[in-house]
């Protein structure tokens, strides 16, 4: 104290309760509420109970020696010094009041959530369908790669000899594969062929193969380089008979008959080129060249040859004459047949087209000697008045028009010369004496005669052999 005298009792207490009073005021102060939320109305504060009345403190005794010690007086720990008061701190009694972030949050328990409402399904029907076109298509695709790439693709049975021709394209090939039967598609394997990079890698030959074969197998047998085998080269003289060429064949110990082998190919069909549906053999379609068969000699991949040839060399004749004579392209081979047997050089071949021309224009039979030597397969000895008399449709004395097959296989000279024939009046020829082949054409028949009747001396003056050479 300012006076430096001790507190009594009395004030000691006093100041004690006043300490307490406001420590109780500053625990019971309201907690400030944000400003957004509106502070709700304080809730009355309980009244507090009046503390009994403490015992004052007995009075210290004085020193021993009873005097009283210099100094000023010892006073208490207060709380403002920050020392504990003896004994737990007392806490106000009542309501707790609660905080506006706590009631916010009990608030936001209690409220039930909002439900979202379920999306609906739009158009169900339109999902099934594009479900139902990605199956398909990938089945689609899972066939188209299963076809192309044949994972599953045995090797084969059987065997086939297939001959590729010089300067064949790959869809070519294919067509000819597929054909003999040694693939499923040709169009598949052209579409292998590019991917792999073998469209130019395919090489021309004769190939041992087996039918059914993958795409693959095939592929690498054609780009592998053959190996060299023996062969033989067999020359088909241009105006030769299937009867002629089957002679010869058999002379060189060709095994098999050609003329058999010759009445049916699935090669070629007559009717495509307006043959009738009957048609006996593919005499006329054999095209005469010179062919390299491997050794020993097959008829078959003779015949085979033959017929491909005379696909691609028939392929170049112009038809438009003959077509504006209402004529058809097996007509115009049999006009090459007879042109054959009846031209002994080039210069005559357009000329005796011209002869057969004019005749079925005038409706004259055409009186060839070839067509009724080729009825009866005589070509060496002269005709007897029986044969000249035959009734077969093969004696065009007898019978207007032309003869119903062709009568030898033509050349493509021959053809050509049928097919666009020289523009004469000629109506007959015979052979020239010592004309080396050549003949003399007329118009006029009494000339003809004439023609006719120098022939036959110079043929009697050579013991009956043609005067054609001197």
């Amino acid at each position: 104290m300012a006076d430096g005298r001790e507190r009594s009792a009395e004030e000691r207490e006093a100041a004690r309760l006043e300490r307490e009073r406001r420590r109780q005021a500053a625990r019971a102060a309201p907690v400030p509420a944000p400003a957004p939320e509106p502070e709700p109305e304080p809730e009355p504060e309980p009244e507090l109970e009046p503390e009994p009345e403490l015992e004052p403190d007995p009075e210290p005794e004085p020193a021993n020696d009873g005097d009283l010690v210099d100094g000023p007086p010892t006073l208490p720990p207060s709380f403002d010094e920050g020392v504990a008061l003896d004994g737990p701190p007392e806490v106000a009694s009542g309501t707790r009041r609660v905080a506006w972030r706590e009631r916010s949050q009990q608030a936001r328990r209690r409220e039930p959530r909002p439900t979202a409402p379920r999306p609906r399904r739009k158009h169900p029907w339109r999902i099934r369908i594009l479900s139902v076109l990605a199956l398909v298509l990938g089945a689609a695709l899972i066939w188209f790669l299963i076809e192309l790439f044949q994972p599953f693709h045995g090797s084969g049975q059987g065997s086939v000899t297939v001959r590729i021709p010089a300067h064949s394209g790959s869809s070519q090939v294919g067509d000819l594969l597929e054909r003999d039967g040694v693939i499923a598609s040709s169009f598949f394997f052209d579409l292998r062929a590019t991917l792999a990079g073998d469209r130019g890698k395919l090489l021309a030959g004769t190939y041992h193969l087996r039918h059914d074969m993958g795409y693959g197998a095939v592929l690498k047998a054609l780009t592998t380089p053959p190996p060299p085998v023996k062969t033989t080269g067999v020359t088909i003289v241009p105006g030769s008979t299937r009867a002629q060429i089957g002679a010869r064949l058999r002379a060189e110990g060709v095994p098999g008959s050609y003329p058999a082998a010759t009445r049916h190919s699935r090669l070629l069909d007559p009717v495509a080129y307006g043959a009738p549906r009957r048609t006996p053999s593919l005499e006329g379609f054999l095209f005469p060249d010179t062919y390299q068969l491997r050794v020993p000699v097959s008829i078959s991949a003779l015949i085979a040859d033959q017929l491909a040839t005379f696909k691609k060399r028939f392929a170049t004749i112009r038809m438009g004459y003959a077509r504006s004579k209402h004529l058809t392209p097996y007509d115009v081979l049999i006009i090459a047949s007879i042109i054959e047997k009846e031209a002994a050089t080039a210069h005559d071949q357009p000329l005796v087209a011209s002869v057969v021309y004019n005749r079925l224009h005038d409706h004259i039979p055409l009186g060839m000697d070839s067509t009724t030597r080729y009825e009866f397969n005589d070509y060496t000895k002269p005709l007897t008045e029986s044969q000249l008399a035959s009734p077969s449709p093969y004696n065009t004395r007898r019978h207007d028009g032309l003869p119903p097959t062709p009568i030898s296989n033509p050349g493509v000279a021959a053809i050509r010369a049928a097919a666009d024939p020289a523009r004469t009046k000629y109506l007959y020829f015979v052979v020239k004496p010592c004309g080396n082949g050549q003949s003399v054409f007329e118009s006029s028949y009494a000339k003809f005669l004439q023609d006719s009747a120098r022939y036959q001396a110079a043929r009697t003056r050579r013991g009956g052999r043609s005067p054609a050479h001197c």
